[in-house]
């Protein structure tokens, strides 16, 4: 029949980490761990002009965990309340942040669309990157976009404990290539399931309905919150005009968390 063939042709498709991509999905990362010190291969750090006119850059950088200090999350929306992007970064005293933003790698000339993100077709990336690509990027650049910024209550043994979960999954996508799923494998549920399934928290329907995300994780006590209400909080936890006035400064993580509450109460 029909449906057996079509079928049979969607179960044959394969990932691949070889194709003609986008600029800024062009390199997968790579992470080796030699105790604390650990390097991260094809870290993004892009020189932005426009949205899409860039001067790619991919750096090399090595950190050392016994400095990382905690999470910070920020929750990127651009239109509907209810459809969200996370994207975590973690936080060193002697080091600059390093991000974690898993997306769907496109291919030259592709397109996202919520049904292409169902049917296998594109591939998953774990894009690692300098806050000043990754959030910058939607703050300043892309139209319509806004970014939330808290801090996570989780201490310093925990923090490292979930950077390398990423470092696993990143090594492991470096080598064998995965389909993105809009609904199993998206940029929520990755992180998810990345953790150890004892240690994950109860199901709950704003991981799919990730624009809600961010009040779960309030709800759950997740965030240092300055006291406020969650409303409260999350008005104040906008860091857009933040990051468009520092914009290249080299400063720029430390001038989007001047005024935050998350950021206040959490330097107590």
């Amino acid at each position: 029949t029909v449906l057996a063939m079509v079928m049979v042709w969607w179960f044959s498709l394969r990932p691949s980490n070889d194709r003609k991509w986008l600029p800024d999905v062009d390199r997968t990362a790579s992470v080796e761990v030699d105790g604390d010190r650990v390097t991260l291969h094809n870290v993004r750090n892009f020189e932005y002009r426009t949205e899409t006119d860039y001067t790619p850059r991919w750096e090399t950088r090595t950190v050392d965990l016994s400095k990382l200090t905690g999470i910070d999350m920020a929750i990127n929306y651009w239109g509907s309340p209810y459809m969200a992007h996370p994207v975590v970064s973690f936080q060193f005293s002697d080091s600059p942040p390093v991000c974690f933003s898993i997306e769907t790698r496109k291919e030259q000339g592709e397109s996202y669309s919520a049904i292409g993100g169902i049917y296998r077709q594109y591939e998953l990336i774990y894009i690692v990157a300098d806050e000043r690509d990754v959030i910058r990027v939607r703050t300043n650049y892309r139209k319509g976009e806004d970014i939330y910024l808290y801090r996570l209550r989780i201490t310093p043994e925990h923090a490292r404990g979930r950077f390398m979960e990423y470092v696993t999954a990143v090594n492991e996508l470096h080598a064998r290539p995965r389909w993105y799923n809009a609904i199993t494998t998206n940029c929520t549920t990755s992180i998810r399931t990345q953790h150890h399934a004892r240690k994950r928290q109860p199901w709950d329907w704003r991981i799919l309905v990730n624009g809600k995300a961010d009040e779960m994780l309030y709800q759950q006590g997740a965030f240092h919150t300055g006291g406020l209400p969650f409303a409260e909080l999350k008005k104040r936890s906008l860091v857009n005009d933040a990051a468009r006035a520092a914009d290249a400064d080299p400063d720029f993580s430390a001038r989007i968390r001047a005024n935050g509450p998350s950021f206040l109460e959490s330097s107590r």
